[in-house]
């Protein structure tokens, strides 16, 4: 038995299942998912319901099972006088870094992971299971089956401007940052260069500023009309673009992976984080243009 734990929004718990799903394939054992965080989390809450996963949830006590190490009392009274956090056995596997470690492809069964695994890398070997459980539940409907139509028949590009908290949380702010317009406008010309005839449809949780700052000159939709908790409607509509300019985000990183075009363009940030205490290696895959 694999079990992730699922925290965050909908692209962090997306990367958190692939690499669970990769683990549990390559070992031939059953994946199952931690979603007990989400009672205290107030902003975020599990958001894979609308994809056709192997959706299974772990229980408490096989959670604690592979998180808690057995001790004496007197071994947990010593633990307890040294420091703040209880001992974990060798099968809680926690990464702060969300890059690339090829060591976590090399582990066995029963095993806990926690942590963001914002690579391909991770579940690359998978890539094709992971597409397929990661297609989405149901028909689009309303504007986002007429949205669907105008991309079908566009030279459709996504761009996901990511600003909400990454602008008014200092922390966030600090950690993440926002893409610029200069990156903005760099990569529109740089898409325009190779598609003919592009047409730009822009997802943003701050459309007012898409609509002040990105005057582009090719068609243009701002798509805005996807309220609070369909948030996978808008990505499924990424997804169905030809090409992407993806923000420094997870949400917009799959929009752009589960498109399956062979000669789509990917422009993505070089600087995906604005602190240098993280690496970025691996999260930006090799094949995606870096702006």
């Amino acid at each position: 038995m694999i079990i992730v734990r699922l925290f965050g929004g909908l692209g962090n718990q997306m990367f958190q299942y692939a690499a669970g799903r990769h683990l549990a394939r390559i070992n031939k054992t059953v994946l199952k998912l931690d979603v007990s965080g989400f009672g205290d989390d107030e902003l975020r809450e599990y958001a894979l319901e609308p994809f056709c996963i192997r959706e299974e949830f772990a229980a408490p006590e096989e959670v604690a099972c592979l998180t808690t190490a057995r001790q004496t009392a007197f071994g947990r009274m010593v633990h307890g006088l040294l420091h703040n956090h209880p001992k974990r056995p060798r099968s809680y596997i926690r990464r702060k870094s969300p890059c690339f470690e090829p060591s976590i492809l090399n582990l066995g069964d029963n095993v806990y992971l926690e942590g963001y695994w914002q690579s391909e890398k991770f579940f690359e070997a998978s890539a094709d299971v992971i597409r397929r459980e990661f297609a989405f539940r149901g028909e689009q409907t309303g504007r986002n089956r007429e949205l669907a139509g105008e991309i079908d028949a566009a030279e459709a590009v996504s761009v996901h401007v990511r600003r909400g908290d990454y602008v008014s949380d200092p922390k966030a702010n600090q950690t993440h940052g926002t893409c610029g317009l200069e990156y903005y406008l760099a990569s529109v010309e740089y898409v325009a260069r190779f598609a003919e005839n592009p047409h730009f449809f822009i997802f943003s949780d701050d459309p007012a500023w898409c609509r002040d700052n990105l005057n582009l000159p090719y068609p243009t939709t701002i798509v805005d009309h996807d309220g609070l908790g369909c948030g996978h409607e808008d990505m499924r509509l990424m997804s169905q673009c030809r090409h992407h300019i993806v923000a420094n985000s997870s949400f917009s990183w799959w929009g752009a992976w589960l498109n399956p075009g062979a000669d789509k363009i990917v422009c993505a940030p070089k600087k995906w984080f604005a602190t240098d205490k993280y690496s970025t290696d691996g999260i930006i895959p090799e094949r995606w243009i870096r702006m």
